[in-house]
């Protein structure tokens, strides 16, 4: 408008039209006068109008009538140059808009006069253009007048004319409804109250509308009249019109301007009332027509079908749809079916090919589509008009492929889709068709039972470019292409799809966000706003509830017609793209279904492409089962349900793939092609982007991928990632190179699509472990009973899901694990091994992953995650505990420092390792275990040391390895260790755990349990160690138990101060003496079988050849042990309350060990009862402290090797008392004792003292080989503990317990060696030594008399006692004691060699003589010290010694030793020298009145001895023995006769006797002359004899008697000597120069020497003293003596002279006859010394004794 009314431009208008009326007046200046002038008086007009008016354009518009005048003249001339200048005049006037109303309708009017007349049309045609495009002056009449001649002009012969028209005339209707767009705009701020219009049929104008809507109206109304060939309202002068150009013109206007429509009731009600039933009658022909139908049928011809209407038709019935649905749901339902029915088989091709156009059209519009579903599939009792749109499409695509294009047979569609297996099948392969679809040709097609149909390029993605429906210029139905409409219902589809998709998932999308930002809101803190807040999310709710019920009916209307389709045509397909597009729209379609929760459709879809991705014929049950079925599982890989999915998909497809099915009995192989692998990715990349959607599918779709990787033979490898490679057995898989180049790609994709996984929200994740571990299961199955190649796809892919889903781990472990423990317990050993690889792979990926919050704060997670690990343990198969050991290890050294809580599990793990289980697996757990022991201790909390321990020590008891055994026991001293150095650290750990637990104990109203409860934490742990060691110490193994039992006793010795005082009790009562109580059990049990060699090549030693002597070892170690304990900790026990208790126990033990049938182990239970007694002390004074606190002495304390057997390994422990009492916090330190104040407790030791002794000493009942004898050391040990036991009961040490002892004594003395043993234990007999066990017998003996010497008075009447026992064992020199019935050797009768050779077996019996004769020499010396005791004097004990010693003395030579009869010969004399004066003090009580003749025996026994010297005597031997005789002679002249008067008579006499016997010898027959010389004991006759003279007359004789017994003695010893002269004097004469036998010259100068002795001796004596016969009987001799002096013996000689010389003092004057008479007054009593004197004979013939004098020698010598 700006460009026209610019002064410029209005200048050059004026200038123009006064140009146009100048060319007009001239133009017309001749032939038409009357326009000549109009146009001048038009020039003046518009000069004037210019001059006058500011605004000329406005007012050249009012005058316009006036100004147009002289062209419209102009134009009436009809002239063709003037009418076209006018014309070109007119339009620049109507440019400018310079025109009236009025003016307007004059050249309306004027236009038409033209057209009528035929002239100009083309410029008519314009002129009205402009004149109604330029403003809307024209309108009403004048308008539909305009209208009506460009509808005439149309309708001329004239081509270009009727086109231009044409043109026109749609332009021109255009611009009509433009106005009325035009008009709504400017009044759309008014708001009408919009008035209902009544139906309305008239021409008459509604006079509710505007005039522009007004003119709109009539004119649409005439177009409806027009098409339904009625007479027009409006356009009045119509005469000609047709259908196809009123089609054309109300469908353009229902595109172009649908807003009149639905602002304007009135126009709506146009559509509804006019357009659609106009619509519907026009479509009749289509629809009643059938194909090949016969015209007869029906009455009248049915019209046929005729395509530019019905093209046209369809057209309108698209925008109507499109623009108007919501006006006209009803008639769109009419429609829809319509488009519905002419895709049927039976109508033309052309129809079904514009029809399939048409619903293309509305594919493209989801919005639309969902509109449809809205509005009809979701009513009630309403046809369900999008599903059938849906599946008709599906029945035209199936019936192109089942009718040939070309013919006209009409086939029943068959509406199975996919499963379109119907008879005309297979069989009707058409050659030609094939071989033009077969290799040599690239086009793509589809083909399908022999039918072929290309497809062509119809469409661009998206758009519904229709062909056909364009085809506005043919009138006759074109020729269809083959495969055009193919093509388009397939494109419908996809677009259906895509758009259906888009929509439903960005709507879901939407409400996802929006529900989101919702909830988010109303989760913050609102205020005021809350309740709105609430108010907007139930609406936003509801209406997405709304929105989903809509989604879910479109997919649940479309699904199967779709799927039925795409099948079909996925089968069909040759063509990779074609198949890309039928692939991705299934996938699209599951993943909806998937969101929206459609579960049938969601697996429909997936088991398509599944199908498609597997072999024809492939027999996976999975994909053929009912939906139904699905859903409760029950389908099988092994199912024989084989389905012929396409016979003739076959041959179309390259063939990529060979290889072998998944099943149970795999029958020949199976084909790939590239579709099927084609088919597999599009299943994974559904299982990849849409996985959380999948739900149960994923059984389906796994299933489907593993039988594609068991065919293309990819197997798991590191991690769970599959990879290309074969195992061997099975023909192997045949790959193309295509199909090899996509395997690692496959390959990657698969695990990304595992990895995927991680994008999944929980819910899906467990489908997908669900779906893993249900084709697990079935692997499993497959694989049970066969040791095949299992499938272990699932468990592999559970791998690579658990690995990738570590962040949410806890959320998927246990039904992960869960199924994977059940592999493990697979028979198949591949499986087995990939479940445990599998397992302990996510177990040591969960440790290693860094989750929120850590593993240290989330102990729950780290126990959920090792829980797994732990149960593995319950299965017995050994590959898979070897793992799960590996994985422990690895766990170890990565993860060691951190497992905190989880220890307990870890530790289970290895100490669930049992003994049969195999000595790799052992070895592996107890590196475990070694590796937790060196580096872990530190790291782990103190709670789950009890479990090492434990763990340890399960490890000592495995048979398997015995060195694994000895290393536990080292780790449990290792472990001990540091508990000894880290003890305050872990008893404050142990102590608050303890609190803790006893807190929630308290809470639930239950006791703590644990081991050893009462005991503080700490000390449970010690008590554990301690515990275990001690079943160690019982293991059947010897070396185990050694080792063990050292350990035992080495900890409890160096750490045992650690624990607190009250857990001693536990230790002795629950550790020691039950260790005690079973190693005593199996001792006594033990099998005594010998053992040949310890396995492998070593060899034995006799000394442990047989499990007893094993045993007994070990109960050696284990008693020392204890014994060691209560020694070393006597000031800990002691305070006990129990000890006392403890103490008879241990006594129990140590004697039942004492009284075993084993040397080694009784010697070690006397070993230990001298420990505890401290015999072997380690205590000392300076233990005891004056204050503690202060106190800080370290104390040696030295536990070692103190017997054979004790611990091997010896060391010093130092302990501070300061440290060892200040554990006791007591309020006083415990009392600290070297001693035991306790007497019960020693006699409670003397008790079983004594019942060792005298059950190991009592003698055997009987006898044999097998009788057990104890051996010398236990004897010798045992009496030595006697000494330091005595020192603490003395004081109550009865005589009745004296003799208890001296049983003992006396029964060990009596035992006898083995002969076996002798050599070691006797010393060669030729030797006086003591044996140990004797010396200890008479120490003991010492020790008890040294103690009753200080004792009280009551304890001396034990003296006798001892001096019995001495006694007794002092006879034992001369009468071995006999043990039981037991045959034994004398020692002295055996020697070495024989003893060996000839008695291997027998026992032999010491030599008692050192023994006895050191018994005697105790005797003499206790003697010396006790004969005034009171008790000694009572008990006759000088009486008993010389009746013990009259034995040997008797005896004399006869004695086994010769030593032995000297001995008691001096101890006789030692004692009777202290003894005989008590005697005569206690002689007037009578107390020693049996002494005396037992005293007289004696020497007479002994001085009269009865046994003969040995033959190899020598002569100094027999003067040492002659010697001694005097000696005995001397003490009876020294110590009995002097005290004669207090000694009886009787034993007076006998000694008398005695004394006359040895004093007087004769010549005994039965020595040879040259013995004889020796045998005369001169000196002893001459003692004795000089004795009897001595105590003849001395003075000390104080009764007469006594003096009488010697003067009668004297007299026979003279009458004697007279009668030996004689004989002399009368053989010297007879034997004449011969000598005289040796002996008798012997004894006549022994006479000789007699009587001078006597002479000599009776001088010495008062005169009182000598009786007067015997001075008779003296001189008597006198003459027999002279008459000696023949004698021819110098010797002889010599002794007379001598004897001679004193009887000079006898030569005297006779004296008076009174002393005579007195001398007579004796004669009676000759008789009597006559008798003595031949008793005396008697007794020296009987006795032969000898007798060897110097003089008797010299005389000898003399003879010679």
């Amino acid at each position: 408008m700006a460009g026209t009314s610019s002064p410029e431009a209005v200048k050059k208008l004026l200038e123009n039209m006064q140009g146009d009326l100048r060319s007009l007046s001239l133009e017309c200046r001749k032939k038409f006068p009357p326009v000549k002038e109009a146009a001048e008086s038009g020039i003046i007009k518009v000069k004037t109008i210019a001059a006058r008016n500011s605004d000329i354009l406005a007012a050249l518009k009012e005058n316009s009538s006036e100004v147009v005048q002289p062209f419209l003249m102009g134009c009436g001339t009809k002239e063709p140059k003037i009418t076209q200048l006018c014309l070109a005049a007119i339009q620049r006037l109507m440019s400018h808009e310079v025109v009236s109303e009025a003016a307007a309708g004059n050249i309306i009017n004027m236009l038409w006069q033209l057209m009528e007349n035929s002239l100009e049309e083309l410029k008519l045609l314009q002129t009205v253009l402009v004149l109604l495009t330029t403003n809307t002056v024209v309108h009403d009449e004048a308008l539909s007048k305009a209208i009506v001649l460009c509808f005439r002009l149309h309708f001329t012969k004239d081509n270009i004319t009727n086109n231009t028209a044409a043109a026109t005339v749609r332009q021109v209707v255009t611009v009509v409804f433009e106005r009325v767009v035009a008009e709504d705009e400017r009044y759309k701020d008014t708001i009408d109250q919009p008035i209902t219009v009544q139906g309305n049929s008239n021409r008459r104008s509604v006079s509710t509308l505007k005039p522009c809507a007004k003119d709109a109206y009539m004119l649409f109304q005439d177009l409806c009249q027009l098409v339904n060939a009625d007479a027009p309202y409006w356009l009045v002068g119509m005469t000609e019109m047709t259908r196809t150009f009123g089609l054309e013109l109300l469908e353009s206007v229902l595109n172009d301007f649908p807003q009149v429509f639905l602002q304007h009731q009135e126009f709506s009600f146009l559509l509804k009332e006019r357009v659609c039933p106009l619509v519907i009658k026009l479509f009749s022909p289509n629809i009643k027509f059938r194909q090949g139908s016969s015209t007869s049928s029906s009455p009248a011809p049915v019209e046929k079908p005729y395509f530019p209407i019905c093209m046209r038709l369809l057209r309108v019935v698209s925008v109507l749809i499109k623009q108007f649905y919501s006006l006209l749901v009803t008639e769109c339902e009419i429609f829809l079916s319509l488009l519905v029915k002419f895709l049927d088989a039976d109508k033309p091709q052309w129809l079904r090919a514009v029809a399939v156009e048409s619903i293309h059209r509305l594919c493209v519009q989801p919005q639309l589509l969902r509109s449809f579903c809205q509005s009809y599939d979701m009513k009630q009792h309403s046809t369900k008009v999008f599903r059938d749109i849906v599946n008709a499409l599906g029945s035209f695509i199936q019936s192109l492929f089942l009718v040939p294009s070309t013919g006209n047979t009409s086939v029943t569609p068959n509406q199975t889709g996919s499963n379109a297996s119907g008879n005309t099948g297979a069989a009707q392969t058409n050659p030609g068709v094939l071989g033009m679809g077969g290799g040599a040709t690239v086009l793509p097609a589809f083909e399908y039972r022999g039918t072929w149909i290309p497809i062509l390029n119809v469409t661009v993605q998206g758009s519904a470019k229709a062909t056909y429906l364009e085809m506005l210029d043919k009138v006759e139905p074109p020729t269809i292409p083959e495969g055009y409409a193919m093509s388009v219902a397939f494109h419908c589809l996809l677009d259906l799809v895509r758009g259906i998709t888009t929509m439903i998932e960005g709507e879901l999308g939407e409400a996802e966000t929006v529900s989101q930002t919702s909830t988010e809101t109303t989760s913050l803190p609102a205020q005021s706003s809350e309740q709105q807040d609430l108010q907007s999310v139930s609406d936003q709710s509801e209406k997405e509830l709304v929105s989903r019920a809509v989604w879910e009916e479109m997919v649940n209307a479309c699904w199967c017609g779709l799927l039925a389709a795409l099948s079909l045509l996925l089968d069909a397909s040759t063509d990779e793209a074609a198949t890309e597009n039928i692939l991705k729209a299934e996938l699209t379609m599951a993943a909806l279904c998937g969101k929206l929760g459609l579960v049938t459709s969601r697996d429909a879809f997936i088991t398509a492409i599944c199908k498609g991705s597997l072999p024809p014929h492939y027999a996976l049950t999975v994909l053929n089962s009912t939906t139904a079925a699905l859903s409760s599982k029950s389908y099988s890989i092994q199912g024989q349900n084989v389905q012929m999915i396409s016979p003739s998909s076959e041959s179309h497809q390259q063939v990529v793939a060979v290889g072998q099915p998944l099943a149970l009995q795999p029958q020949g192989t199976v084909m790939l092609t590239s579709k099927n692998i084609q088919c597999m990715r599009t299943l994974l990349n559904l299982a990849h982007c849409h996985g959380a959607v999948l739900g149960t599918s994923w059984q389906l779709v796994l299933a489907t991928l593993q039988h594609l990787v068991w065919i293309l033979g990819l197997k798991p490898g590191v991690g769970g990632a599959l990879k290309p490679g074969r195992a061997a057995e099975g023909p192997s898989t045949v790959l193309t190179t295509a199909v090899m180049t996509d395997l690692p790609v496959i390959s990657n994709i698969l695990s990304r699509l595992f990895e995927s996984s991680q994008y999944l929200d929980d819910v899906s994740l467990h489908h997908l472990i669900n779906a893993l571990c249900s084709l697990s299961l079935e692997a499993m199955d497959m694989a049970y009973g066969n040791n095949k190649e299992p499938s272990l796809f699932a468990v592999a892919k559970l791998l690579e899901t658990g690995l990738v889903n570590m962040h949410r781990i806890e959320i998927l472990w246990r039904p992960l694990t869960g199924h994977l423990l059940e592999v493990c317990q697979h028979p198949n050993s591949r499986m087995r091994e990939w479940g445990a690889e599998a397992l302990t792979s996510l177990i040591k990926a969960g440790l290693t992953f860094s989750h929120d919050p850590p593993l240290s704060q989330n102990q729950r997670l780290q126990l959920l995650l090792l829980n797994p690990l732990k149960e593995l343990s319950n299965i017995s198969h050994p590959d898979i505990r070897i793992k799960q050991l590996e994985c422990v290890l690895q766990i170890l050294q990565s993860q060691g420092d951190s497992l905190g809580p989880g220890w307990p599990l870890v530790l289970g793990v290895m100490g669930a390792i049992r003994s049969d289980q195999g000595e790799s697996l052992i070895r592996t757990a107890f590196q475990c275990l070694q590796l937790v022991v060196t580096d872990f201790l530190p790291t782990m909390p103190c709670t789950c040391l009890q479990i090492v321990v434990e763990v340890a020590g399960s490890f000592g008891l495995h048979n398997q390895e015995l060195n694994i055994s000895l290393t536990s026991i080292g780790l449990l001293w290792n472990i001990s260790d540091y508990f000894f150095q880290r003890g305050e650290i872990i008893e404050k750990e142990l102590n608050k755990e303890e609190a803790v637990l006893q807190k929630q104990a308290e809470e639930k109203g239950v006791m703590l349990n644990r081991p050893f409860h009462p005991a503080p934490p700490f000390d449970c742990l010690w008590l554990c160690l301690y515990a275990k060691l001690g079943e160690l110490c019982v293991d059947p193994r010897p070396a185990v138990r050694k080792s063990a039992g050292q350990t035992l006793f080495s900890t409890i010795g160096a750490h045992g101060t650690l624990l607190q005082h009250s857990t001693w009790h536990t230790v002795i009562w629950k550790v020691l003496f039950h260790l005690l109580d079973r190693v005593r059990e199996a001792s006594t049990t033990a099998d005594k079988e010998k053992i040949e060699s310890g396995g492998g090549n070593i060899l034995i030693h006799h000394s442990r050849d047989t499990a007893e002597k094993q045993w007994a070892e070990t109960w050696v170690l284990t008693l020392a042990g204890v014994a060691r304990i209560f020694n070393t900790r006597r000031y800990l026990l002691q305070p006990l309350g129990d000890f006392s208790q403890a103490w008879d126990v241990l006594l129990d033990h140590i004697q039942s060990a004492a009284l075993s049938k084993n040397n080694e182990v009784s010697l070690a239970a006397l070993k230990s009862f001298q420990e505890i007694l401290q015999i072997v002390s380690p205590a000392r004074d300076s233990e005891k402290p004056e204050t503690p606190p202060a106190i800080n002495v370290s104390v040696p304390v030295v536990v070692g090797t103190t017997t054979a057997t004790s611990l091997g390994r010896s060391f010093m422990r130092t302990d501070s008392i300061g440290e060892r009492i200040g554990r006791y916090n007591g309020s006083e330190p415990p009392v600290i004792t070297d001693e035991i104040e306790d007497l019960n407790l020693w006699w409670a030791a003397w008790n079983s003292w004594y019942r060792i002794g005298s059950e190991s000493t009592r003698p055997p009942i009987t006898c044999d080989k097998l009788t057990f004898i104890p051996s010398q050391p236990f004897l010798t040990a045992l009496i030595q503990i006697f000494p330091a036991l005595y020192q603490h009961i003395k004081t109550g040490f009865s005589m009745d317990d004296l003799q208890k002892l001296g049983v003992i004594l006396h029964g060990a003395v009596s035992v006898p060696i083995s002969s076996d043993a002798s050599p070691f234990i006797l010393p060669s007999y030729t030797e006086a030594v003591l044996t140990s066990l004797q010396e200890a017998v008479l120490t003991a003996l010492d020790v008890l008399q040294k103690a009753i010497c200080v004792g009280s008075e009551s304890m001396q009447i034990m003296y006798p006692a001892i001096f019995d026992q001495l006694l007794a064992f002092v006879e034992f020199s001369c009468k071995p004691p006999q043990y039981g019935q037991l045959e034994t050797k004398h020692i002295a009768n055996a020697k070495y060699n024989q003893i060996q050779l000839f008695a291997p077996a027998e026992w032999v019996a010491l030599n008692y003589v050192p023994f006895a004769e050191r018994s005697l020499e105790v005797v003499v010396d206790l003697y010396q010290k006790t004969a005034c005791h009171k008790a000694v004097v009572t008990e006759k004990v000088l009486q008993n010694i010389i009746k013990t010693l009259r034995i040997p003395l008797s005896l004399k030579y006869s004695c086994p030793s010769e030593s032995t009869w000297k001995l008691a010969v001096s101890a006789l004399l030692k004692v009777l020298s202290i003894g005989l004066p008590v005697a005569r003090q206690h002689a007037s009580s009578g107390k020693f009145d049996s002494m005396w003749p037992e005293l007289a025996n004696t020497f007479e026994d002994f001085l009269f001895t009865k046994s003969t010297p040995p033959d190899n005597l020598s002569i100094q031997e027999f003067q040492k023995n002659e010697s001694i005789d005097v000696e005995v002679v001397q003490l009876i002249s020294t110590e009995i006769l002097p005290y004669a008067n207090f000694i009886p008579k009787d034993f007076v006499g006998q000694i008398m006797t005695m004394l006359n016997k040895g004093s007087i010898h004769s010549q005994s027959s039965s020595f040879t002359e040259a013995e004889i010389d020796i045998r005369m004991r001169e000196e002893f006759s001459k003692v004795c004899f000089e004795t009897l003279l001595q105590f003849s007359f001395s003075n000390k004789v104080t009764t007469p008697q006594e003096g009488y017994i010697s003067r009668m003695a004297l007299s026979v010893l003279l009458k004697r000597s007279q009668d030996v002269l004689h004989r002399y004097i009368e053989d010297e004469r007879l034997s004449g120069k011969c000598p005289l036998p040796r002996q008798q010259v012997t004894e006549i100068i022994f006479v000789l020497k007699a009587v001078s002795t006597l002479i000599d001796s009776l001088k010495k004596t008062q005169p009182e003293n000598v009786d007067a016969n015997t001075w008779a009987q003296v001189i008597a001799l006198y003459p027999t003596l002279v008459e000696c002096i023949t004698c021819s013996s110098s010797e002889v000689c010599s002794a007379l002279k001598e004897a001679l010389v004193p009887f000079k003092d006898f030569m005297h004057p006779p004296a008076p006859k009174l002393a005579t008479h007195s001398l007579r007054g004796q004669a009676p009593s000759t008789t009597f010394n006559l008798n003595a004197s031949e008793s005396g004979e008697v007794l020296q013939a009987k006795e032969g004794i000898a007798v060897h004098s110097c003089v008797a020698s010299g005389a000898h010598s003399a003879c010679r």
